[in-house]
């Protein structure tokens, strides 16, 4: 018998461009009743094609599968809103301490590098100064504020 079309089949299925025809005739081929009569070189393909008719997969396949390595069927997760938004929480997180920290750094230069003896020296003169007179700058205030405050003017009217 001449084997050489089945040798095609094979090498254009391997390279997949077979039909389903021409798939259905490799089957047959495998599967036929004198299985003896395949040469050896072919026969190591045999059980590729005729896996099928041995035995379907079924229903319980994947129970069966991990029936035998030993492990239980994967438990389904329950996805909340709160877990799938997780991520976003994180990354506002990070913005608003990032935020934070750059405000804080920023503090030491609004108030600038003076000499610290100088500022000791101003805040004892201003404690001495408050100290004495302690209404007199209130009452200063309140004095200079009101004899030198502009009067209202009346309105105009535009026409």
């Amino acid at each position: 018998m001449d084997y050489k079309y089945i040798e095609q089949l094979l090498e254009r299925y391997w390279q997949g461009e077979t039909t389903l025809q021409e798939e259905a005739i490799l089957r047959n081929f495998f599967s036929q009743p004198e299985a003896k009569d395949i040469p050896e070189s072919l026969r190591k393909f045999q059980a590729l094609f005729t896996v099928e008719q041995e035995e379907p997969l079924g229903d319980d396949f994947d129970a069966r599968i991990l029936e035998m390595i030993g492990e239980e069927e994967p438990k389904t997760k329950i996805v909340t809103l709160t877990s799938r938004l997780m991520p976003l929480f994180k990354a506002a997180a990070i913005v608003a301490i990032i935020l934070t920290l750059g405000n804080a750094a920023q503090a030491p230069w609004n108030y600038g590098w003076d000499n610290p003896q100088d500022e000791y020296a101003k805040f004892h003169q201003q404690q001495n100064a408050d100290s004495v007179n302690m209404l007199s700058p209130v009452q200063a205030e309140n004095i200079t504020d009101s004899t030198m405050a502009p009067k209202p003017e009346s309105p105009q009217f535009i026409e």
